[in-house]
């Protein structure tokens, strides 16, 4: 087990606030040295950011109204399979990415091999 302390500065200019994190491992005590367990922290953020946030934002996947058997799951693996495809091609902002692709057909075609 972990706790991270961590001091948040406020955009509205109020004062900056504490927040304490706990988490669990399975890194064992001896070989999990406080700058492991903080680069594993900020790597779990950093999945969060580059591949859950953009499924919410840029897919507006909270708002699917799929729910029956699989489907749910075959349109997120396809969202993150098209997530993947584009950062191959070297998409950075994957938003415009996808409306160039939806004026390219072709495009996009051959993105995925046709």
């Amino acid at each position: 087990m972990f706790r991270i302390e961590r001091v948040v500065d406020r955009l509205d200019g109020k004062e900056p606030r504490c927040e304490l994190a706990y988490g669990i491992t399975s890194v064992p005590a001896a070989r999990a040295t406080p700058r492991q367990l903080l680069q594993l922290n900020r790597g779990h953020w950093g999945i969060e950011n580059g591949l859950h946030w953009v499924r919410d934002v840029t897919f507006d996947e909270d708002r699917c109204r799929v729910r029956r058997g699989a489907a749910a799951q075959v349109l997120a693996s396809l969202r993150n399979l098209v997530i993947s495809l584009l950062r191959l091609a070297g998409a950075v902002n994957l938003a415009r990415a996808l409306r160039y692709l939806a004026r390219h057909c072709t495009l996009a075609l051959r993105l995925i091999g046709l």
